[in-house]
């Protein structure tokens, strides 16, 4: 595949796991709690924890004994329940349900560079390049940044039955995205560990 389709792939399965989409109702219930949302602040913050997964991620996992390709088949599974979680309309992952940071901790974590977005990132260097990834997240985050400013406009435009439709058409697309990465690092697992 070529570095554009690559990066495509990339950023559409970031975009469906950060899903800033189905995020809005939430976003919309935080900016009448707190008054304001600082959209800066909040993408500036899950840049940051991005970027530190996706340089360290690889030390990180080699420092606790684990393969890139065993963490990406851990990655897929979650990025599946994610998938089936929005498919469903259910909640098998609880978020955190404090609201009392202003804007990092609800927003850009676990929001935004939750569990799911970070296991995504490490994930996806089975297959992807950093470089890839790196555009990836910064594609996403201007798209998240658009979407924090829009809020205000958003709230009184957009139906909950919108939202819901959007919601199951990315899960079914992560659904699939966690099939290929599974299958691609299983197919690794085994060629590196069984002897034909």
């Amino acid at each position: 595949m070529s570095f554009f389709n690559n990066l495509l792939t990339v950023s559409l399965t970031l975009f469906a796991v950060i899903d800033i989409i189905g995020s809005i109702p939430v976003l919309i219930d935080i900016k009448k709690k707190q008054g304001h949302i600082q959209s800066e602040k909040v993408v500036i913050y899950a840049m940051l924890l991005m970027i530190i997964f996706l340089v360290l991620g690889d030390s990180l996992l080699k420092l606790i004994g684990i393969d890139v390709e065993s963490f990406a088949i851990a990655g897929a599974l979650i990025i599946f329940i994610i998938g089936l979680e929005m498919i469903l309309g259910i909640e098998i992952m609880k978020p955190d349900k404090d609201l009392e940071s202003a804007a990092i901790v609800p927003i850009a974590f676990p929001l935004i560079a939750g569990a799911g977005t970070i296991t995504t990132i490490i994930s996806l260097k089975a297959s992807y390049s950093n470089l890839q990834i790196l555009i990836g997240i910064l594609i996403n985050l201007i798209i998240v940044y658009i979407i924090l400013k829009l809020i205000p406009i958003i709230e009184g435009k957009i139906g909950k039955a919108s939202i819901s439709v959007l919601r199951r058409i990315f899960g079914v697309l992560l659904i699939a995205i966690s099939v290929k990465i599974f299958t691609t690092n299983i197919t690794v697992i085994l060629k590196n560990n069984i002897n034909f």
